[in-house]
């Protein structure tokens, strides 16, 4: 789960994290107020989305007039933010940031994240901060500074002051980085989150580090655990049928292609989107619908997959363990009525009972074509949507 970079900052503040001065509206007729508020002579005014790149895509505007600042907001706020990390729909901006402006001295990036090759958190620091930290692995990597932690212990004070030499930091700023660095490991462990970023990390004309921005990824998983967390989800930043699919239990990722896929498992759901992808096709999404498969949630699953524009033919491939393959396309057939699929299906079942389950499907009054055999499934799909 992603949350919004001012939900960030509120956190890093509970952990001791220095953050800037800023103001969360939601109307432009509050800018003017917001930035005498905040005081000084140059505001930010920063689109609040669930996506990166808001510089590149215009949502980050730096004024030094109020009126400037006021303009800013009435033409974000109601619009759409597209940037290099969202479709071609862009995000919602339903709320601005105005920020106050900073004395910017250095630039820096730090994070942490899972790594899951040694399976531990690991902390990512550079001195190339304001810049996309994939270019910067790409191009230099060796300006990446990685430090793994103990898995079984917590970050300590000798780690801090290491990558700190390593970012050739003043020994008067040991003491901040330490407290930023120990606060963010703070909060990634204690709500179970998969990434966190401050890109940048300033350091101000004034000797100071401050997180000029946030972003902080949840694992979903773990959200039962951490009420917290859960409250800041905003579902104005989901996808639509992503967000509905999981209402449903079912795992759902939109795509662009025009191959619609059901499939039981979420191994067998990449191989399938992999094959689909051989043949000369495009999966339009991934759809995990489990293992405990039911009528109503593939009749669910049917009708996210058909909201799709670009959908052209539906490929379900089901493996049937824990269910049988007859009560799986019973379960089809009912879904199929309720949903009134009008778009072209090829369906593949394997495992038990599953020559009963095509005969099922072969009897009915729909027009389906079964296939065993999953190369063949693919191949007729992605030609049927062409």
């Amino acid at each position: 789960m992603h949350i919004h970079e001012y939900q960030a900052k509120d956190l890093f503040k509970n952990n001791n994290i220095k953050v800037p001065n800023f103001v969360v509206v939601s109307s432009a007729k509050k800018t003017a107020q917001a930035c005498e508020k905040l005081g000084g002579l140059v505001w930010v005014v920063k689109a609040q989305v669930h996506a990166g790149g808001r510089g590149k895509g215009g949502g980050v505007i730096v004024c030094k007039e109020i009126k400037d600042a006021v303009n800013a907001s009435k033409k974000l706020l109601g619009s759409k933010l597209i940037t290099p990390q969202t479709d071609s729909n862009g995000q919602p901006i339903n709320e601005v940031i105005i920020e106050a402006g900073q004395d910017i001295a250095k630039e820096l990036y730090l994070g942490l994240l899972v790594d899951r090759g040694s399976e531990r958190i690991t902390v990512l620091a550079s001195t190339e901060g304001g810049m996309d930290i994939e270019q910067v692995a790409s191009e230099t990597p060796e300006k990446i500074i990685k430090k793994k932690i103990d898995p079984l212990g917590k970050i300590t004070l000798e780690d801090c002051i290491e990558i700190a030499n390593k970012l050739n930091l003043d020994a008067s700023l040991h003491s901040q980085f330490s407290q930023t660095l120990v606060g963010l490991f703070n909060i990634f462990t204690e709500h179970d989150a998969n990434l966190i970023e401050i890109n940048p990390l300033v350091i101000t004309g004034n000797n100071e580090i401050i997180a000029l921005d946030g972003k902080i990824d949840f694992d979903d998983n773990a959200l039962y655990r951490n009420e917290s967390i859960l409250a800041l989800r905003d579902i104005a930043q989901e996808d639509e049928r992503e967000r509905s699919a999981s209402e449903y239990q079912l795992n759902y990722i939109s795509l662009d292609g025009t191959v619609g896929c059901m499939v039981n498992g979420a191994g067998l759901a990449m191989a399938t989107m992999d094959l689909i992808e051989y043949h000369g096709g495009s999966p339009a999404n991934f759809l995990d619908v489990g293992g405990g498969t039911t009528s109503e949630r593939v009749a669910k699953a049917f009708e996210i997959i058909q909201s799709g524009d670009n959908v052209k033919a539906i490929l379900v491939n089901i493996f049937g363990g824990i269910v049988r393959c007859d009560l799986i396309a019973n379960g089809i057939l009912q879904a199929i009525e309720k949903v009134g699929l009008s778009l072209p299906i090829v369906v593949r079942l394997e495992g038990t009972n599953a020559k009963e389950g095509l005969e099922i499907l072969n009897e009915s009054q729909f027009e389906i074509i079964t296939e065993a055999d999953l190369t063949k499934a693919a191949q007729q799909v992605v030609e049927m949507a062409k």
